[in-house]
């Protein structure tokens, strides 16, 4: 715990840490003037569902924002965080001061990386309050109208809404972990993250072409919408178990390479 409170009070003192939040925040101030300008309209094919009536229900804004942040927003913040965790201080040089301390290489590890989740969960937050708050105050709080055409309450709309936005950090938590064990290869944050973010944009743009329908099951990328089965009547569960799997699977790989390499790198050079 030490360790964690050390790495949390160097995070929130960072600039690039308010940097990130700010610019998750501007993405439901967004939403909303975009809402209160159109009128209602028909979905358009393609597009992503609850957007199109977004001005009939606060609560439309919360998913219309979550669809944003799952698409592309959350993992770039999520891969930033995890890239700058070991690599920035290994350009800093102040890793070394971490390494002196009686600690093992896999709890300063380990603590870095928890660090970088929660930075990810905490944005998450803020942008469900902020996108609750102002969606509200915009357009009402209203029951919701689920994919299957039924409706369900404003209590348990907020509760699966909920557990969508951290079903959403699960998945960025993958981006982040791929930034987290490149970070552990290289002295670059900037390359660290980049590499990240990459990835996941290459493995959306696979996952578009049926070609490669074989890969899908094992990219995380695969399921970055899988939310949207909580608001189907019944819930439909298969692809949320799959996911959850898929992310469990994929982070726990990449935080044993980022382990075997950090253990092993001679970083007091």
């Amino acid at each position: 715990m030490t360790l964690l409170r050390l790495e949390l009070s160097k995070t929130l003192n960072q600039k690039r840490t308010y940097i990130g939040w700010v610019g998750l925040v501007l993405v439901p101030v967004i939403v909303v003037a975009a809402g209160s300008l159109q009128k209602p309209r028909p979905q358009a094919p393609g597009e992503p569902p609850f957007v199109a009536h977004v001005s009939q229900n606060g609560l439309l804004v919360m998913l219309s924002v979550l669809i944003a942040l799952a698409a592309f927003l959350l993992p770039i913040i999520a891969a930033m965080g995890g890239a700058s965790s070991v690599a920035s201080e290994a350009e800093t040089g102040t890793l070394k001061t971490w390494l002196t301390r009686p600690v093992s290489r896999a709890a300063v590890l380990l603590t870095k990386w928890a660090m970088a989740v929660l930075y990810a969960l905490a944005g998450a937050a803020l942008v469900a309050v902020v996108s609750l708050i102002a969606g509200v105050l915009a357009f009402g709080l209203h029951p919701l109208v689920t994919l299957s055409g039924t409706t369900m309450g404003v209590q348990q709309a907020l509760a699966l809404i909920g557990l969508a936005y951290l079903l959403v950090v699960a998945g960025a938590v993958c981006s982040l972990s791929i930034a987290f064990f490149i970070s552990t290869l290289t002295d670059s944050s900037l390359t660290a993250a980049t590499i990240a973010i990459a990835v996941f944009t290459v493995l959306t743009i696979l996952n578009a072409f049926s070609v490669f329908d074989f890969m899908k099951p094992y990219t995380y990328s695969t399921y970055r919408l899988a939310f949207l089965n909580l608001f189907r009547f019944p819930i439909y569960w298969p692809p949320i178990r799959q996911a959850l799997v898929n992310y469990g699977v994929t982070t726990a790989l990449l935080l044993l390479a980022a382990w075997a390499v950090f253990s092993r790198k001679d970083i007091l050079t």
